[in-house]
């Protein structure tokens, strides 16, 4: 079997007397697309928050590649090879579609540069930024400003950020979060995609799309753990269906 390339245990963030994230464990295979769903305040966010580094945990251990990461900034999270998106989109909006790609991957060349070069001499760097476009479909808007860009294409080349920095393993927190239909199938696609060469972790509310895409399932409720397995093994578990997807008529 594949080993997971995450590993969390009893993973904890209190913040005061409220246990946002109480204990959770999961892991995420090199190839596989696991998704976390729960209602609103579940912990969900404040999980991904962990795993990149943005939030420091109250106590537990993360596991990336056998090594533990919790201590570590998100910039050195980022370097060892995890990459994330947010809920709102995090781009540079007054910046062309290509420059904004350059510089994330820029921020993983290990070479330091030079102040008084070109930017797009540095050709490694340049031709990782195009890579990254062509993979989500925007090599062709690489020139225009991302303000140009439709919402779901800027949240496109959000996750081509992600790729410029070469990551193994993808966090997307609500990728489909305010698109419309065609929009939401290109980014469906583009997420089957990148479950072939990532290990993917998603926060998505979307429940059809999360059924389609996702070969684990971890449902949270209150911050815990509430049941993980299959798709087919969450459909039917009476615990999931009464907390948050409903009866089973409703699904």
């Amino acid at each position: 079997m594949t080993e997971a390339i995450l590993h969390v245990s009893d993973l904890c963030k209190n913040f005061g007397g409220l246990a946002a994230v109480d204990h959770v464990s999961l892991e995420v295979k090199a190839g596989e697309l696991h998704a976390v769903i729960g209602p609103n305040g579940a912990g969900k966010t404040t999980l991904v928050n962990l795993l990149s580094g943005d939030l420091p945990a109250s106590s537990g251990s993360v596991l990336f590649r056998g090594n533990e990461i919790s201590a570590l900034t998100p910039e050195h999270r980022s370097r060892l090879g995890i990459g994330r998106s947010y809920q709102k989109t995090n781009i540079f909006p007054g910046f062309s579609v290509l420059e904004n790609c350059r510089l994330a991957a820029q921020a993983r060349d290990p070479g330091a540069s030079n102040w008084f070069r070109n930017a797009l001499s540095y050709d490694r760097v340049v031709q990782q930024a195009r890579r990254a476009l062509d993979a989500v479909g925007l090599a062709e808007r690489a020139n225009e400003l991302a303000l140009a860009l439709s919402h779901g294409e800027q949240r496109q080349l959000e996750i081509a950020m992600c790729l410029a920095t070469e990551p193994q393993l993808l966090l997307l927190d609500e990728p489909l979060a305010g698109m419309g239909i065609e929009e939401s199938l290109n980014m469906i696609e583009l997420i089957t995609r990148l479950g072939t060469s990532h290990a993917v972790l998603l926060i998505e509310h979307d429940m059809d799309a999360v059924f389609q895409l996702a070969k684990v399932l971890t449902v949270m409720v209150d911050g815990r753990v509430l049941a993980s397995g299959t798709p087919e093994a969450i459909r039917a578990n009476r615990e999931v269906q009464t907390a948050y997807l409903g009866s089973r008529d409703e699904m």
